[in-house]
């Protein structure tokens, strides 16, 4: 049982489903409480949604790990888990049922939502990890943009399934003379933008991590095309933009009446601003796969205060 939870990376489900969960109760319900609409999905529909995402997610890793074992067994063998501890016909057979559940989960809410954008993503999705596992993620940025639009989804299922709720009760005319819509998908479309953005540099940087398997089995991975140094001139980009996004994205609270050493400021500033810059030097000092692994750990702590952000929306809204 514990290979399995290391297998579908427990910690990772976890996190995804807090996604939706902030997304949900420190974002779309303060907007609608706001517009005067109050809380639209219902509570066991809120858990169906994380739930579905959990368990697609949870094949994805699985099925990922099942067209790996060549390359992990180079790069990481200490973390090998299929053909060592769980056999490839076991790590199939999880990602198949995980998949279908989260599929089927996925399905119902969108059923219950009306939401035909909500069903098309969760059967899109787990068909769009399959190809990645097996073919898109050997070669140059298209697996890294796969799984990070993927990531950036998860936050929009939320909105999707609150405005399609909302259709549904409402009716399509009634929401055409509401601004709610557009707002949900202004404030979550933030957050799926920066879900996006980090996922992507996570994603370069496991691919500076895994050179040595990468190269030994040919993969045309960003790094081996084009050398580490324009790899890491690409990640810093890459950071300038969160960067930038989120300063532009903070600073819009400010002709609201917050001064420039409010809440979300000082939040920015500590936040992010501070970690980003360390994730800065961390990259351009890295030269060996330990340190890209320190790099990634930096990013994962930044995806997570970005998410926390939520909370001081809910507070100031």
């Amino acid at each position: 049982m514990k290979d399995i939870f290391r297998l579908i990376r427990w910690q990772n489900l976890l996190f995804a489903a807090l996604v939706v969960w902030l997304m949900e109760k420190m974002v779309a319900v303060p907007l609608l409480d706001r517009a005067l609409f109050g809380e639209q999905l219902p509570s066991w529909l809120l858990v169906v949604l994380m739930l579905s995402v959990v368990f697609i997610a949870a094949g994805g890793y699985a099925i990922n790990d099942y067209f790996d074992v060549r390359i992990d067994n180079i790069n990481r063998p200490e973390r090998l888990i299929v053909t060592r501890t769980l056999s490839k016909q076991q790590a199939m057979l999880i990602h198949q049922v995980m998949t279908a559940i989260g599929a089927v989960l996925g399905l119902v809410a969108a059923w219950v939502t009306r939401s035909w954008v909500l069903a098309i993503v969760f059967v899109f999705v787990p068909g769009l990890m399959w190809f990645y596992s097996s073919s898109y993620k050997r070669q140059f940025i298209i697996g890294n943009l796969i799984v990070s639009f993927s990531a950036g989804l998860v936050p929009l299922v939320v909105a999707m399934a609150n405005i399609g709720y909302m259709r549904h009760l409402y009716g399509a005319e009634v929401m055409q003379y509401s601004t709610i819509g557009k707002e949900i998908y202004v404030w979550v479309g933030a957050f799926a933008l920066f879900a996006f953005l980090t996922t992507l540099v996570r994603e370069i940087l496991k691919d500076l991590q895994d050179q040595t398997g990468d190269r030994e089995l040919e993969c045309h991975t960003m790094p081996i095309l084009i050398g580490e140094t324009w790899t890491k001139v690409i990640l810093t980009v890459l950071i300038a933009i969160i960067a930038g996004l989120a300063c532009y994205a903070v600073f819009l609270w400010l002709p609201f009446g917050h001064a420039w050493s409010s809440m979300p400021v000082r939040y920015l500033v500590f936040g992010l601003l501070l970690p980003l810059c360390c994730e800065l030097y961390l990259l351009w000092r890295a030269s060996i796969p330990s340190d890209y692994r320190y790099a990634q750990g930096l990013m994962k702590f930044i995806m997570l205060v970005g998410v926390l952000f939520s909370i001081v929306i809910r507070i100031l809204l």
